[in-house]
């Protein structure tokens, strides 16, 4: 049996950051909801996807900028590291799909 661990995110950019040879994109999922008095609530939760890969980087620097609509799909990788003698975890993830649905100017509110 093949096992997995995979996420998939569609939201709006905001930031964009290259770290070493890999790019952060930090991306909002929207989780909205009405309120006792039936507003509307804005209730993003935020991602930080990791490209890998020369040719992914390259497209994504180029095409990519806050606001836009993506959708991101890949691995889910737990981390751990030592610092100052405690044990540090933390998530990775690793972006296998990574497509613009559309810019900031044509993306949904």
């Amino acid at each position: 049996m093949r096992t997995f661990s995979e996420f998939q995110i569609i939201g709006h950019v905001g930031k964009v950051k290259a770290v070493g040879p890999t790019l952060r994109v930090d991306i909002a999922a929207e989780y909205g909801r009405k309120d006792e008095t039936g507003e509307f609530r804005s209730n993003p939760y935020w991602n930080e996807v990791t490209l890998f890969g020369e040719r992914l980087v390259a497209w994504a620097k180029e095409n990519v900028k806050a606001g836009d609509l993506v959708h991101a799909r890949g691995t889910v990788r737990q981390t751990r590291y030592e610092k100052d003698g405690q044990t540090v975890y933390g998530v990775t993830f690793a972006a296998d799909d990574f497509d613009l649905l559309a810019p900031k100017a044509l993306a949904p509110a």
